[in-house]
């Protein structure tokens, strides 16, 4: 193992993505992960297509840099056998809904029992807590309710929007990831492990800081502006003679950067748009007049004289384009695997680099029970002969 991690040793008991998140995060910073799937495997093995030599690409994105073992819970042996991996483990991560470890024999005090020092991760809908604790979730439910569907989309009077990627699955795993470094943190002082308790709903909230600073000073709700900022102008996508580019003039010195390679120094003497303040009481003047001067010239040409002017300013990427672009791929953000059954796989990095202790994408993700006879020894209680 490499990374800051090494040595530390995580069951993921979660399937899908936000739990996996979590361990993904710990896995490629370099824990040792113990995956626990069920007798069927993890739901996201059935995410297909699309498909790479009959495995699910859904599944190996989340589930590279982990071993993999199957355990039936509701069998004697097998959550006898569960229990032994966590008297060894640092930190267990589980995004079950309310009751159901309690239901499979495992509930808290279960668990504290077999390992005080265990550091207990639960990612679920709502949280443990609260009149919505016992309900389920998913990523769009939480979106939905977090607020995030209200502030997304082309503006007022649309149908309602989500984010195109699911940003509440994936920010509680990370808020989970974070969390068990804190509580492990804390063991490292004390000697004394405690749950850690975050949601979908939660990670949905935290994403409208700006938006909810809005209506908490003024009592009003901020709805859907597209590509551009809710307190800065210009801050968003403009149309140009062949495409789209993302322009982020926000602050008055690049506002005036702007205007110097835009060469529309009338701009500049405009009173609608002196300040932020008046840039965003005219965002919609504003946005046309920038418009009428960028469908001009090309989205390159744009760039280019953005580049040299200093002004923030990029191109509007698809997927494929942006794991073929240079930075993507200095930063190590698209990285091949050879998997036994896939071949040759691309997954994506690792997004936070060490400098003593980096990262890596080691191995990728584990066929169904493939590392059961690695993980138990002989009569440990595996007794699904994976």
């Amino acid at each position: 193992m490499s990374g800051p991690l090494a040595g530390v040793r995580v069951v993921e008991l979660a399937h899908i993505m936000a739990g996996p998140v979590c361990g993904l995060m710990l896995a490629d910073m370099g824990a040792d992960v113990i995956k626990v799937e069920k007798p069927e495997g993890d739901d996201s093995r059935r995410f297909v297509p699309p498909e790479i030599g009959g495995e699910s690409a859904a599944f190996m994105m989340m589930n590279r840099n982990k071993r993999g073992i199957v355990l039936d819970l509701k069998d004697d042996e097998d959550r006898a056998a569960f229990l032994n991996l966590i008297r060894d483990a640092d930190i267990l991560i589980e995004n079950h809904r309310k009751g159901t470890m309690e239901k499979l024999g495992l509930g808290a005090e279960v668990l504290a029992s077999a390992n005080s020092a265990l550091i207990h991760v639960e990612i679920s809908g709502f949280g443990r807590t609260g009149p919505y604790a016992d309900r389920g979730g998913f990523d769009l439910i939480a979106q939905a309710m977090s607020g995030l569907m209200s502030i997304t989309g082309e503006g007022e009077g649309r149908a309602p929007v989500k984010s195109g990627a699911p940003i509440s699955d994936i920010t509680a795993g990370i808020l989970a990831a974070m969390g068990a470094l804190a509580a492990y943190t804390y063991r490292l002082k004390t000697g004394k492990g405690q749950r850690v308790d975050t949601s979908l709903f939660e990670a949905g909230i935290v994403q409208t800081y700006w938006q909810s600073a809005i209506a908490l000073a003024t009592g009003t709700a901020p709805g859907p502006m597209g590509s551009a900022h809710p307190l800065n102008a210009p801050y968003q996508a403009f149309a140009t003679a062949d495409g789209w580019i993302c322009v982020g003039a926000a602050n008055q010195r690049n506002w005036e950067r702007l205007l110097v390679l835009l060469e529309v120094p009338e701009l500049a003497e405009d009173p609608r748009f002196a300040t932020n303040r008046d840039r965003m009481e005219n965002r919609v003047e504003l946005e046309a007049a920038l418009t009428a001067i960028l469908t001009l010239k090309d989205t390159a040409t744009w760039l280019a004289a953005m580049e040299r002017g200093g002004v923030p300013a990029g191109p509007v990427l698809d997927i494929r384009q942006m794991h073929a672009d240079p930075q993507t791929r200095a930063r190590d953000m698209v990285v091949a695997l050879d998997h036994p059954t896939a071949g040759r796989v691309e997954t994506l990095g690792l997004p936070v680099k060490f400098s003593r202790t980096p990262g890596s994408i080691r191995c990728p993700a584990p066929r169904l029970g493939e590392h059961a006879a690695a993980t138990f020894e002989a009569g440990d209680g595996n007794t699904n002969g994976n």
